[in-house]
């Protein structure tokens, strides 16, 4: 995978599909390496006439590492998050944003259909509201508007990530992903357990990074309430969110397409908060017409 300069900072990042294509940027969560984008998704999206480039967020996976930057432990900033006091951090929401326009600027690309997951929709509303001249259409997946009075996760998701795996060896970092995606993913869809652990060990071979997440985390909560800044967005927009969701319920889903002028919103039953491969196709669909009406593309009616 190739890396490129953006932003001031260096990021790792692939393209699939058709180069000429409509750009389409997808932007990954907490913690989350781009290759949590199931290539099953990307393929799917590529295959309905787009572009689509994946790339890691600084301080995950290969890019850019934040290297010595101190941030509030977990405990304390989830503490900090239901209170309302925001902690003094390294980055920003916004500096994230810069991020990924910057990539779009390294990459020569004027604009882009723009899809975010969990922390990486929060990325992408930013990316609407701050460069609104460099965004065609908005997807916001599993996210929220930052609104504290929301509900929050189940306590087995929020402890789950705030805990850390009893030692670095490999096999306990493994069950330990194995751990994470049970208590934040999909009831209905469950991934073969085989299949899940061949992917933890992929991405803690690729990278294992964990100083990182508290920055991040440290950067979402210091971002506090969207809601005001999501009501000046004018990219057309799509919410999707899954209606069993333990991390982020979709009252933050409702709530963030409640305050993004005509956003549309599509709930899933039985979807938490992850990518199901069962739910390639559906999703891709809904990303794909969604972002062909607002480039005014004809849009296949179903037969």
């Amino acid at each position: 995978m190739p890396q490129i300069e953006a932003n001031g900072i260096t990021l790792e990042y692939d393209a699939h599909g058709d180069p000429s294509a409509p750009p389409l940027l997808l932007v990954m969560g907490l913690g989350a390496q781009m290759t949590l984008w199931p290539m099953e998704l990307v393929e799917a999206l590529a295959s309905r006439g787009f572009r689509v480039i994946r790339y890691d967020n600084r301080d995950i996976g290969l890019s850019h590492k934040c290297e010595g930057a101190k941030a509030p432990g977990m405990l304390k900033l989830l503490l900090l998050s239901r209170f309302g006091f925001k902690p003094k951090v390294p980055y920003t929401l916004a500096d994230m944003a810069d991020d990924g326009i910057g990539l779009l600027d390294a990459l020569g690309i004027e604009r882009a259909h723009v899809v975010g997951a969990s922390m990486g929709g929060m990325i992408a509303q930013h990316m609407a509201f701050s460069h609104p001249e460099r965004v065609i259409s908005l997807t916001s997946i599993m996210s929220t508007t930052g609104h504290r009075k929301l509900p929050s996760g189940t306590k087995e998701a929020i402890s789950v990530l705030t805990k850390r795996p009893s030692s670095m060896d490999e096999e306990v970092l493994v069950e330990h992903g194995l751990k994470v995606a049970h208590a934040i993913g999909s009831p209905a869809y469950r991934p073969d357990p085989d299949a899940l652990r061949a992917r933890s060990r992929a991405l803690i071979r690729r990278s294992f990074y964990p100083a990182g997440m508290p920055r991040q985390f440290a950067a979402i909560v210091a971002d506090g309430d969207r809601r005001e800044r999501l009501r000046s967005v004018r990219a057309p927009t799509l919410v999707i969110h899954g209606e069993a969701d333990p991390l982020v319920p979709v009252e933050g889903g409702i709530d963030t397409a409640r305050h993004v002028p005509e956003a549309k919103l599509k709930t899933i039953p039985g979807m938490g908060h992850d990518l199901p491969l069962e739910l390639v196709e559906e999703i891709a669909d809904a990303v794909a017409a969604h972002a062909k009406e607002a480039s005014g593309l004809a849009v296949p009616q179903p037969a």
